[in-house]
C-alpha cells in the first residue's frame, strides 16, 4: 500500500469490492488487479488481501468457491447482494471524502 496506512484504511476493502462487481476472482488476481487499475499507486501485498477476502467472506459480502485449476485449487470470490450494498455505502462514504478533501485543497474563492 501506498505511504499513511491509517488515513487508507477501508481502501483496500472499497477497492476488493468494486473490482469483483465487475467477475469473480481468485486471491492473487486480486491484488494484481488493484495494483493495476491504480496504476500502481496502491499494490496491496497478499498479507492485506487474503486476511480481507477471509473477513469479507465471514461478514457475508463474498461468496468464496474452490474450484481445480492447473492442479492446484483456487478459491475464487463473487460478491454477494450484501457486498453491492456495502460497496455502494462505501462509494457514497468515499465521495463524500474526496469532495471535502477537493474543497480544501482548492482552498478559499477569491473575488475578482
Amino acid at each position: 500500500m501506498t505511504a499513511n496506512p491509517s488515513f487508507m484504511s477501508g481502501v483496500p476493502e472499497l477497492l476488493v469490492l468494486r473490482l469483483l462487481q465487475d467477475r469473480e476472482m481468485y486471491g492473487y488476481e486480486i491484488v494484481a488487479a488493484v495494483a493495476a487499475a491504480t496504476g500502481q499507486v496502491v499494490a496491496p501485498k497478499e498479507g492485506v488481501i487474503y486476511p480481507l477476502l477471509h473477513d469479507l467472506e465471514k461478514e457475508g459480502l463474498l461468496r468464496a468457491q474452490r474450484r481445480p485449476a492447473g492442479g492446484r485449487t483456487r478459491v475464487y470470490y463473487t460478491l454477494t447482494s450484501k457486498g453491492v450494498r456495502r460497496l455502494f455505502d462505501l462509494t457514497d462514504d468515499w465521495t463524500r471524502m474526496t469532495r471535502a478533501i477537493q474543497h480544501v485543497l482548492k482552498g478559499p474563492a477569491h473575488a475578482v
